[in-house]
């Protein structure tokens, strides 16, 4: 075995502190084994340990959640004896490395956490962050991530049916790939992680190990050096095929009554699933390496735990299925082994070789982590350290039509028809709409559906951490309902830089502070989520910081599917309403928000100014409406207001119906804060019975909420063109971006 120097444990990512607790844990000195161990299981990515003590604090509960967070993936109740199973994870520094594998390899992890507990995955969704288009490196990051996501999703025959992309400097040298997987399963039949049982046997199903992958979660828990390119072995590679094979097995499998526990094999591959299956279980585990499946020749214990190989599970069996279960596995032609046996000792012993190898205490691993209370400064000392101030002088628009065509044309709101074609969002034959404020897709063989959204407004989260993190939360809330979805629950990536600087320790506090704050008055917990931190590079030169980035998964459920809202104006003569203009009276001097704004970001060159409040009553109220409008079947299409303001909303409807509109300005606004503000809370909804519309708000029932709300006529549809500009050259405007830029 190597000597342990103070050289070693630097190589594995354990402070001088850290590694004396290991010394007091053990009592003596660890052995190789033991501390790769430690360090993959006492990595940020694995033991969250700048994160837990703040993850505690948000909302997790509510009446339909049946499983919150610290399983493989969080599970709500969905009526009629069923559950939605869902989860987001990351997958940044692997997809900056090797885009093809570190996303096709994101897309299988997050698959196996969610059919890890019984569902059979429906749906795949992603949230992407890259640099500049005009870095020297980013055309072919975006050009691999989406390939990854769509090779591996498009095999395993999973649809991917939506996601959102962004651009910005901020991620010239950490791209974040944030992969989403949701799924459906019977409430009696979810799975979870805990060992129990002494004697039972723990079997090993899935692929081979390899060498892939080693030290993956420890290259996940620091920032990017220089040598960034010399990290491609750490990165895993993936086989959609295998997986197929697997989850069908698995599947298979669950129908019998044969698991006690099951557990992927994800971040820092067997030692983190055997350690997590015992530590929930209050059991310890004795594993013999000489029985792990092997693919390369002479692999060590130190290699076989720490290994990241893609599509293998571990599974704790009752006694006597063994042969039954491996039946199964070899019918699908996966590996299966009996590796060892659930112990009461609440060690972690491995045998190699005939000697024991290592023998650590549980306690220490998981439960005892280190927990870190980061230093972090106040929102006061944070706004004066971004220079974050109102605007001073606000910019006026002279040609509302030809912003339009340059935002439209403009990378973060260019169509995304290059990246969606590559994707297959139809397999399975139960997606019900793509494209527009949320996917929605059929819960198989009922009239029910889920609507899906991935969320998040980075700017605005570096602008004011705390706005940030409430807009994130209700954007996500907002798409749901915009479709016709009750809002449930939500999934999380927590994409932040250097914990130990202040400042982002404070991006992350202030975040989560609002995202709580939010969920709690929306009624919409967070019951699974991902904390990726060190997100920044030295790679650029110069030491980049991505912006903060709490990517919100947020999932609701349609019960009558019929019912859903699309984006597209439908018919000449429809009068276009916005909800949530302002309480009926004069504006306010927080609406028309041009603060951080894409139209001043993109028009004129400036990220300035402070995030758009978010009042979470008004976003309740306005929510609630609009799904009442959509059951009551009075408007004909719905779409949320959000980047680039009214302007960008209302074009994005015409385009999708392909006709155009006539537009009311508002005497109180400006051109520019009427049409490109990005005010929080607001819906553009076309109306096709402008009599039963009032009727139905006549009665009263809605009196209170409509006014709180407030309701102002727009416009009506009508005609082939858009503040003078006609559709087709809007088309051709918001095609040009990823065409132009990948074709040249």
């Amino acid at each position: 075995m190597s000597e342990i120097t103070p050289d070693v444990v630097e190589a594995h990512g354990l402070s001088p502190e850290e590694y004396e607790r290991v010394l007091h844990a053990l009592g003596r000195e660890p052995n190789l084994v033991e501390l790769g161990i430690f360090s993959v299981m006492w990595s940020e990515h694995c033991s969250y340990k700048s994160s837990r003590l703040h993850l505690k604090k948000l909302p997790t509960e509510a009446p339909w959640v049946i499983c919150g967070p610290g399983e493989n993936a969080g599970v709500i109740d969905i009526g009629d004896g069923q559950a939605c199973i869902f989860k987001m994870e990351s997958h940044n520094h692997p997809s900056y490395i090797e885009p093809y594998q570190g996303a096709a390899t994101g897309v299988g992890g997050i698959l196996r956490d969610v059919f890890t507990m019984g569902a059979r995955p429906v749906a795949n969704m992603n949230a992407l962050r890259f640099g500049r288009p005009d870095h020297p490196k980013m055309k072919h990051l975006v050009q691999g991530v989406v390939a990854g996501i769509g090779g591996y999703g498009n095999c395993v025959g999973v649809p991917t049916v939506g996601g959102e992309t962004n651009f910005h400097k901020a991620y010239d040298g950490n791209i974040l790939v944030n992969a989403m997987t949701v799924g459906v399963a019977d409430t009696d039949k979810i799975f979870y992680s805990a060992a129990t049982g002494v004697g039972n046997p723990i079997v090993y199903v899935g692929s081979k190990t390899g060498r892939d992958g080693i030290h993956g979660a420890t290259m996940a828990s620091a920032d990017f050096g220089e040598d960034a390119e010399a990290k491609r072995p750490t990165v895993q590679v993936g086989d959609p095929f295998t997986e197929k094979l697997l989850i069908e097995a698995c599947l298979e499998l669950m129908a019998t009554d044969a698991i006690v526990a099951i557990q992927d094999m994800g971040a820092a591959g067997l030692t983190s699933s055997s350690v997590e299956m015992a530590t929930n279980g209050k059991a310890g585990i004795r594993l013999d390496m000489d029985m792990v499946p092997c693919r390369e020749e002479g692999m060590t214990p130190y290699e076989m735990m720490l290994s990241e190989s893609q599509e293998r599970m571990l599974m704790v069996l009752k006694p006597g299925k063994e042969a039954m279960a491996a039946a199964i596995f070899e019918k699908w032609e996966l590996d299966f082994a009996v590796i060892g046996e659930v112990t009461d000792t609440q060690h972690m012993v491995l045998e190699f070789g005939g000697e024991v190898v290592c023998d650590i205490p549980l306690g220490p691993l998981a439960a005892d982590a280190p927990e870190y209370d980061r230093p972090y400064i106040s929102q006061e000392e944070y706004k004066s350290w971004a220079k974050i101030e109102g605007l001073t002088e606000k910019p006026d628009t002279a040609d509302v039509g030809a912003d339009l065509l340059a935002l439209l044309a403009s990378p973060d709101l260019a169509s995304r028809k290059w990246i969606s074609e590559q994707y297959d969002s139809q397999v399975m034959a139960d997606t019900m709409q793509t494209g527009g404020d949320a996917a929605v897709v059929r819960v198989h063989g009922t009239k029910k559906a889920l609507a899906i959204s991935t969320d998040c407004t980075p700017r605005y989260c570096y602008a004011n951490p705390y706005e940030g993190g409430k807009q994130a939360i209700a954007e996500a809330y907002r798409n749901i309902c915009a479709v016709g979805g009750k809002p449930l629950a939500v999934t999380n990536c927590l994409n932040f830089a250097n914990p130990q600087r202040p400042e982002i320790m404070s991006q992350f506090v202030h975040c989560l502070e609002g995202m709580g704050q939010a969920c709690r008055v929306l009624d919409f917990p967070i019951v699974s989520g991902n904390v990726s931190l060190y997100n920044e590079s030295k790679a650029t030169g110069g030491g980049s910081a991505i912006l903060p980035t709490p990517a919100i998964g947020g999932v609701g459920i349609l019960e009558d599917s019929s019912k859903q809202a699309t984006i597209g104006f439908k018919a000449e003569g429809e009068a276009i309403y916005l909800i949530g203009s302002e309480p009926w009276a004069t504006p306010d001097q927080t609406r028309g928000h041009l603060g951080q704004s894409l139209w001043l970001r993109e028009i004129h060159g400036r990220e300035e100014g402070n995030a758009p409040p978010v009042d979470l009553t008004l976003e309740k109220k306005s929510g609630e409406f609009v799904r009442e409008l959509i059951e009551a079947g009075l408007v004909s299409a719905v779409h949320d207001v959000s980047d680039g303001g009214l302007a960008i909303a209302l074009a994005e409807m015409a385009m999708a119906g392909g006709m155009g509109a006539e537009l009311e300005g508002h005497p109180g606004f400006t051109a520019a804060e009427w049409w490109f503000g990005e005010d929080q809370g607001r819906y553009l909804i076309t109306i096709p019975d402008l009599h039963a519309f009032q009727e139905q708000i006549a009665k009263g029932t809605r009196d209170e909420d409509t006014a709180a709300s407030g309701l102002r006529r727009v416009g009506t549809v009508g005609g082939d063109s858009l503040f003078g500009v006609g559709l087709s050259e809007m088309k051709e405007a918001h095609l040009s971006f990823f065409r132009d830029w990948m074709e040249a």
